[in-house]
């Protein structure tokens, strides 16, 4: 008897480290085919010249370094193929329906929204998408930008951003990479702007409208508004400060508040300094530079002559030293207004008062 419990006992215990084993042996089996997954897709695909014809007759490249991958951002991550690829199953694979190669781009970047789904949706509301739905099918997806098997940070280094944009802007990135702040980021200057900072990257709106035109000093005021990154460069804030503060600068505000669809003839800051050919303002052909400024100001002001810039002192606040006589104009005012105004409200509360004692006089008599 006692033999007995003994056997069935162990027989149990068998049982259960039987199981475990047959648990083990599944998870590492898994674990393995999980590793094998890249192996098994890259052990034909890394096969140099391997293509496939398209319905146009256009040869397809289905070749992938495996060292490309592997140094890609989702590489690096352990992503298998078939997390992009989600229509592979098995060998042989399911028919390519693409006409061409475009179509086949078109066909594949929506898998993108699988995991970068805020992103995607984003996109959907940019300047990009809509030339794709009006029929550009050469307007940029996903995959244009990122690439596919070899994508990278879309920032590192930061001059990836232009060089990029550049692809289909090249017309455009050629002055901005004369510019002040492409030079710089092209460089290797991580403070200025590349080309999302002004256009957005994923949503971007068009450029052309009145809206955006309206909004742009708020853009350059990012950085130049910026007290801690301009000390770092030696230029004051005044710079945006005095643009919002001067005629030209309230009024767009006040219309970029109330009336951002309708048109205004006030100067924004591209206006005078460029849009993506900014020069240093100090350099011999910058349209600021006081012997250019003559012909800057005519764009808006036709009938200005020699002196007409003269009027103006710059993104400076004015002092005793430099434009005194602005200086103490703005001074006279600051203290006529406050006095007159202060007076006039005196005045008023003086009469208010004396009408009320007359009042409880009149009533006591």
């Amino acid at each position: 008897m006692i033999f007995a419990c003994l056997r069935r006992q162990h027989l149990r215990w068998f049982t259960v480290a039987g199981l475990s084993c047959l648990l083990l042996v599944t998870l590492v089996t898994a674990a393995h085919a999980a590793e094998g997954d890249n192996t098994t897709c890259l052990g034909c695909h890394n096969i140099p010249g391997l293509s496939t014809q398209l319905g146009n007759g256009e040869a397809l490249s289905l070749t992938v370094d495996p060292l490309v991958y592997n140094a890609s951002v989702h590489g690096a991550q352990g992503m298998q193929c078939i997390a992009c690829h989600t229509n592979i199953t098995g060998y042989p694979h399911p028919k390519l329906t693409a006409t061409d190669r475009r179509d086949f781009q078109m066909e594949r970047y929506t898998q993108c929204k699988t995991c970068h789904e805020k992103q995607y949706r984003e996109a959907l509301d940019s300047n990009h998408q809509r030339e794709l739905a009006s029929g550009n099918r050469n307007a940029p997806v996903c995959t244009d930008c990122h690439g596919a098997h070899d994508v990278q940070k879309p920032n590192v280094p930061p001059q990836r951003v232009s060089t990029t944009c550049q692809k289909c802007h090249s017309t455009i990135y050629d002055q901005y990479a004369t510019s002040v702040h492409g030079a710089a980021v092209l460089a290797g200057n991580t403070d200025v702007p590349v080309c999302t900072d002004c256009h957005g990257s994923h949503k971007q709106e068009d450029p052309s409208t009145t809206a955006f035109r309206l909004k742009s000093p708020d853009m350059c005021g990012k950085c130049h508004g910026d007290a801690a990154l301009m000390q770092k460069y030696g230029i004051s804030t005044d710079v945006f400060n005095t643009y919002v503060a001067d005629f030209h600068g309230t009024t767009v505000t006040l219309f970029e508040k109330q009336h951002p669809d309708q048109e205004t003839n006030k100067a924004v800051c591209t206006d005078c300094h460029g849009v993506h050919a900014i020069s240093q303002v100090t350099s011999a052909n910058a349209s600021v530079v006081k012997e250019n400024l003559l012909v800057t100001c005519q764009r808006c002001h036709p009938d200005a002559t020699a002196n007409f810039p003269d009027s103006w002192v710059g993104h400076f606040q004015p002092t005793r030293e430099h434009y005194p006589l602005v200086y103490y104009v703005n001074l006279f005012y600051r203290i006529l207004i406050p006095a007159v105004i202060g007076a006039m409200a005196l005045f008023v509360v003086l009469d208010a008062v004396r009408k009320i004692i007359n009042r409880f006089k009149r009533k006591g008599a």
